[in-house]
């Protein structure tokens, strides 16, 4: 169903229903209940929810107020107004190598994970450059939606050489947990951060709307002797994580 015929006046505003900001904002908020409006997206412009509705200006923007004190929605000067993010907020510290599983535990929130992808599969250019693989190696893959208390908050694509992830079967839960017990757990590694636009597809998966803002984050894993042990490429939602760094000054 479409928002404009969501909105569309003749299926829920009633004349005895009570005054009419108080019966649209009921109906915005069910529209965010139902997935209709995904958080992160943006509401029509006041004039286009009028026009959609019938209502005066005054009305909606009654209604687009009473949603914001609400926490519903987010207003934002010259930006307009948004569905309020759902997700538990993440202080990430950018120095510590640890598993999500791990993250979420210290943090007191049940972490779970939704599988995408898990195989042996010839790798790609980009996993053969990563991982320093021969052309004919191949490549274990674990691809998974990661959750915290049952809300969507990253995608993880892992890759590994067959020779430190042999059955990618045994990941059930935590990747490092598997690696731990053949002494092959990562000790540092490198990251690259950037600034994205989610694509439908990541989007869907993350349960926001496409075009909302996201984190993607590469790391290369090693081991203590400098050997690769991971390639992971993982998309995060932009309204649930910040990371953090401490920096301290460089001694001349």
């Amino acid at each position: 169903m479409s928002v404009v015929d969501f909105l569309t006046p003749e299926k829920w505003l009633q004349p005895d229903g009570g005054p009419r900001y108080v019966q649209l904002r009921k109906r915005l908020s069910e529209g965010v209940d139902q997935g209709l409006l995904k958080a992160g997206s943006s509401l029509p412009p006041e004039r286009e929810i009028a026009t959609i509705t019938e209502l005066s200006r005054v009305t909606v923007r009654k209604a687009i107020q009473a949603l914001a004190e609400d926490g519903i929605i987010v207003q934002k000067q010259g930006s307009g107004s948004f569905v309020a993010s759902d997700a538990p907020q993440i202080e990430q510290s950018l120095s510590r190598l640890t598993s999500f599983s791990e993250d979420m535990s210290r943090r007191g929130m049940v972490s779970s994970s939704v599988w995408l992808e898990r195989g042996v599969f010839m790798p790609s250019p980009d996993e053969v450059l990563a991982l320093a693989l021969t052309p004919d190696a191949s490549v274990s893959r674990i691809a998974r939606l990661r959750t915290a208390d049952d809300k969507p908050m990253a995608i993880e694509r892992a890759s590994l050489s067959t020779e430190v992830l042999p059955n990618p079967l045994m990941v059930e839960t935590s990747l490092y947990d598997v690696l731990e017990q053949s002494g092959l757990r990562p000790v540092r590694a490198l990251q690259k951060i950037s600034a994205i636009n989610l694509e439908e597809e990541n989007a869907n998966l993350l349960d926001v709307a496409p075009g909302m803002a996201g984190l993607r984050i590469e790391r290369t894993s090693y081991l203590a002797d400098g050997r690769v042990v991971e390639f992971t490429q993982s998309i995060y939602r932009g309204d649930a994580y910040n990371f953090v760094a401490e920096l301290r000054l460089a001694k001349e």
